[in-house]
């Protein structure tokens, strides 16, 4: 295992030469992300694809990081080439149609029964209020989770909400963005940010337990099932339940803002600045699931 004096060498002889054998030791160096990135996903068992094919997507998602990286621009080769690994999964998925219209149908359909339902109690519906709204069974709506299991997204999907296609950017479209933000700008991603640490704050305790291990503590879905003494399938169910209270959270927040001319800072002030600075809570004792 090379050093990180040695990997920074690498990295800048490659920058001015692009020889193929410094190439090949950056992707061999590398290699191991995948595997982390690719186990991250929590795609379920069910893929049209077996883990090896996943980890050879991923692969060809690290060689093109690799090749269009640039140590001047000051960002971590990991975080860089992360989401191109993730990206190139992701890619082939949607090109076997793993996520099929019905799966899509289903996540709009439960973000409505979640969003109603919340307004109706003013408070996070439970698991049986919202198959109960859903009209169907909570086995049922269990597997309506696992079915709409999109832990992994496109750069393709809008990053507010999957029923606003046309109005929003999307991450592809963010990421290559390097401009420096203006003052608007900068505005509006404090208020998201404020938007979405109230969402969080609203979450359930084992539900903002199960982010903080999979988003801070980078865990696995099957890492954090063995933490919390449950399923991996019951983790992804929960993990999918809390995106969707979260989305329907902003989107909420969101509308209240543009209708009442706020934007929820206020109400995110306080105790939400761990989120704002890209962490989250840390809790050494989790519960059940």
């Amino acid at each position: 295992m090379k050093t990180s004096v040695e990997v920074d060498g690498l990295w800048v002889e490659f920058a001015a030469t692009r020889r193929a054998e410094l190439r090949d030791e950056l992707i061999m160096h590398y290699a191991p992300l995948v595997r982390l990135v690719v186990g991250r996903l929590g795609i379920p068992s069910t893929s049209v694809l077996e883990a090896g094919d996943l980890l050879s997507y991923g692969m060809i998602g690290l060689i093109n990081a690799v090749d269009r990286y640039d140590p001047s621009r000051g960002v971590r080769f990991e975080a860089f080439a992360t989401a191109r690994i993730r990206g190139a999964v992701i890619d082939q998925l949607r090109a076997l149609n793993w996520m099929p219209r019905a799966a899509v149908s289903r996540v709009r359909q439960i973000e409505g029964a979640m969003a109603k339902l919340e307004q109706q109690l003013g408070r996070p519906a439970s698991e049986l209020e919202v198959a109960g709204e859903l009209a169907v069974s909570l086995t049922r709506y269990r597997q309506m989770l696992m079915e709409a299991a999109i832990t992994i997204l496109s750069l393709d999907t809008p990053l507010i909400t999957l029923m606003q296609e046309d109005e929003f950017p999307t991450l592809g479209e963010l990421l290559e963005d390097q401009a420096t933000p203006g003052p608007a700008e900068q505005l509006e991603m404090k208020e998201r940010l404020a938007l979405l640490a109230t969402a969080l704050d609203r979450l359930p305790e084992r539900e903002r337990l199960l982010l903080s291990m999979y988003y801070n503590e980078e865990l696995t879905m099957k890492e954090i099932s063995k933490v919390m003494g449950v399923s991996e399938s019951r983790v992804c169910q929960l993990h999918m339940q809390a995106i969707m209270r979260l989305r329907s959270a902003f989107n909420a927040g969101r509308q209240e803002g543009e209708d009442g001319g706020q934007t929820g800072v206020k109400e995110a002030g306080g105790s939400k600045g761990s989120l704002v600075h890209g962490r989250w809570p840390r809790r050494s004792h989790p519960a059940r699931l």
